[in-house]
């Protein structure tokens, strides 16, 4: 089997981002989202990113034309379905959400597709219950941004066959991506990792250690980070973060109880970029802002 047909479900910051780079590998992509502005958003958002890459000498003229070429977006995920061979679900992680996919991805997919899911702490076997095709499903883990960050974690459920990692890696190196294979555990390798200093550095604000700016100064510069722990909080979302760190903490145990700030921020509706607000405030065209 070859993978031609790529089916994203889910068009937020994660989803959109995966389908860009679908799309630009030469998979012929379907967005699929229940709401009709996220579809339009992701789209622009495509459009917007393909002239940045031109205007940097990353992308080509033809490159961009043949992304948009290749990007549909719909808001009927049975008929995408149909003739899709790879679906990569990335919806929020709820886990009933997640069930509802695969469920119905199930009733309409065909035999031979495969289901990733870019899930970054649910168990891939749980996922994989919730299918008739439980040696045809694993992780597909995809860092955000997803266009410029190199990685996709492949993470094998109990019972993800041989032939599925490779046929999630073929696509993943198409794509452009390096991958790594991992055996299933809660939060995987990164999640574990992000989701400590994450916290962390949550912690050390909320007790005054220094502010927003100079934590996330000092692990870029210090540690050598690309992101400060705190600027990459509000890019993924708070709530997200927040929803990984509860798993983890369900999980793993007590290293990973969230922080109190972090609570109560995402009580406050402060989510980050897509909210306008986090631990810094984006109302300044998305320059951050010290609050």
């Amino acid at each position: 089997m070859t993978i031609q047909n790529v089916t994203v479900m889910g068009a937020g910051v994660m989803g959109r981002g995966i389908a860009y780079v679908s799309a630009l590998a030469g998979f012929h992509t379907t967005l699929v989202d229940i709401s009709d502005k996220q579809l339009k958003d992701a789209y622009n958002h495509a459009e917007q990113t393909s002239q940045k890459g031109i205007k940097k000498g990353k992308l080509t003229e033809q490159e961009a034309q043949s992304l948009l070429h290749n990007l549909h977006t719909s808001l009927h995920f049975e008929a995408a379905m149909a003739t899709s061979d790879l679906l990569i679900e990335a919806v929020p992680e709820m886990r009933d959400l997640k069930r509802q996919v695969m469920e119905k991805a199930e009733a309409h997919a065909p035999k031979h597709t495969i289901f990733a899911s870019n899930t970054s702490t649910i168990s891939p076997t749980e996922l994989a219950s919730y299918s008739k095709r439980p040696e045809q499903v694993a992780v597909m883990h995809f860092f955000n941004p997803v266009h410029l960050m190199p990685l996709v974690e492949i993470v094998r459920g109990l019972e993800t066959s041989d032939q599925t990692v490779e046929f999630i890696r073929q696509a993943a190196e198409q794509m452009s991506k390096e991958t790594v294979e991992v055996n299933e555990f809660p939060g995987f390798v990164t999640s574990r990792i992000s989701a400590l200093v994450g916290n962390e550095a949550f912690h050390m604000l909320q007790e005054g250690v220094a502010t927003a700016e100079d934590i996330d100064k000092a692990i870029r510069l210090g540690l050598n980070y690309p992101m400060g722990p705190l600027e990459l909080g509000d890019l993924v979302g708070l709530d997200a973060r927040l929803n990984n760190l509860r798993y983890l903490h369900e999980t793993l145990g007590e290293k990973y109880r969230p922080a109190p700030l972090l609570e109560q921020y995402v009580k406050a509706g402060r989510l980050g970029r897509k909210s306008g607000k986090g631990i810094y405030d984006y109302t300044d065209n998305d320059k951050l802002v010290k609050k």
